[in-house]
């Protein structure tokens, strides 16, 4: 398979429900908020074409890199409004960008990332961060994967107000 083609399979529903349920239950057990957010990445970070997983805290307006899995990026702080990930806080929503390279405001982690997934990890209208993962396939993110990031950040966001805003707070550091 050529790099820069999609994933010849995507994921079922079936698979994504068992790493759905793998994450969440890693999540509820997680005793604070980096260990959830490490449950969080370490599940999602099974999935084949997810080439880098990680957590992004928003703190004011400033996105700070907390866990993730895969190549180190030298973007640790990305302000509110550049790049995909900070775009994605700005306007309030998940952005599924299928070819990086279409993108003006693009922050390049790795010059094998295709295609970039950002889902907002957030209770209310409070959001806490997000879910950002790299894919060296262009299109690589279909309506399952979506699905299963948003079930992720979701179960993340819940465990984030259970802990309460001062566990929340200590994630973003």
């Amino acid at each position: 398979m050529m790099e820069n083609s999609p994933p010849e399979t995507r994921l079922s529903q079936q698979q994504a429900a068992e790493i759905a349920a793998e994450a969440e239950q890693a999540i509820a057990g997680a005793p604070g908020p980096i260990s959830a957010c490490w449950a969080a990445v370490r599940a999602l970070s099974q999935v084949p074409h997810f080439n880098w997983t990680g957590i992004y805290l928003l703190e004011g307006d400033t996105l700070y890199l907390g866990p993730f899995v895969g190549e180190p990026t030298e973007h640790t702080a990305i302000p509110v409004g550049r790049g995909v990930c900070g775009r994605a806080v700005a306007e309030g929503r998940d952005l599924n960008i299928p070819d990086v390279t279409r993108e003006e405001n693009y922050l390049a982690c790795s010059l094998r990332t295709k295609s970039e997934l950002v889902v907002l990890i957030r209770h209310g209208v409070e959001v806490y961060g997000q879910i950002d993962i790299d894919s060296h396939y262009t299109d690589a993110f279909g309506p399952v994967e979506e699905e299963l990031v948003r079930e992720v950040a979701d179960a993340l966001a819940r465990k984030l107000e259970k802990l309460g805003q001062a566990a929340a707070k200590e994630a973003k550091r």
